[in-house]
């Protein structure tokens, strides 16, 4: 069950690093073809400058920390993209309450962030489980 757990949780933070890796590469090499998901044109070199910053820049940041927090601590990992994908799906949420309904664009990505969100709560739950039961102490009977 530990390890189960250990290994679904490291799963899903890889997977989430590459998702934003995979977003950061593009956004890298072809700042338009990020803001073409969103039919948005990128009208001088500052707003090139802009993606790649924002979406290249932010984003390795993001996996880079993913990646290393994992393997100092799994629980602040989980913390970490738990938040992410939360505020990612709240800024989404909030969109559709102040500006009005997404197109199927945002429609896809709230889904999927509030999935990611729950998926990463549901392991944050799970290892915590994991760590306390790991970190008793037996009692004298079962040495």
């Amino acid at each position: 069950m530990q390890s189960r757990s250990r290994l679904l949780a490291q799963g899903f933070i890889l997977l989430s690093a590459a998702a934003f890796l995979s977003v950061s590469v593009v956004a890298f090499a072809n700042p338009q073809s990020v803001m073409d998901l969103v039919q948005v044109r990128l009208p001088n070199n500052d707003a090139y400058s802009s993606i790649r910053g924002a979406y290249g820049g932010v984003g390795l940041t993001i996996c880079g920390s993913l990646v290393y927090l994992m393997t100092r601590n799994r629980q602040t990992s989980l913390a970490f993209i738990c938040l992410l994908w939360g505020f990612y799906a709240l800024s989404r949420i909030l969109t559709i309450f102040i500006e009005g309904p997404l197109d199927a664009f945002g429609r896809q990505w709230v889904l999927i962030e509030s999935i990611g969100f729950l998926i990463a709560l549901s392991l944050l739950w799970a290892d915590r489980r994991v760590v306390l039961t790991d970190t008793r102490i037996p009692s004298e009977g079962r040495r």
